[in-house]
């Protein structure tokens, strides 16, 4: 159900690439920061919305913060 979606926990990996996304960084600067292609980057973003059940990754962001997954 989507409420179990929301409920999956994100690996640290997609949690930081959701924390760079909210301080405004494109998926081509996280993978410069983290040492990850821009695909890489991507992928997580993807994961993270599968599991949180979301569209897109400003969502994602705002339902992680909200969830307490991550903190800005």
């Amino acid at each position: 159900s989507e409420g179990e979606l929301r409920k999956q926990k994100l690996s640290p990996r997609e949690r930081e690439c959701l924390l760079w996304a909210a301080r405004g960084k494109s998926a081509w600067e996280i993978g410069e920061i983290l040492d990850l292609s821009k695909s890489t980057v991507d992928e997580y973003s993807a994961n993270a919305c599968r599991k949180l059940g979301v569209k897109n990754r400003i969502q994602a962001v705002v339902l992680a913060i909200m969830s307490g997954q991550i903190e800005i």
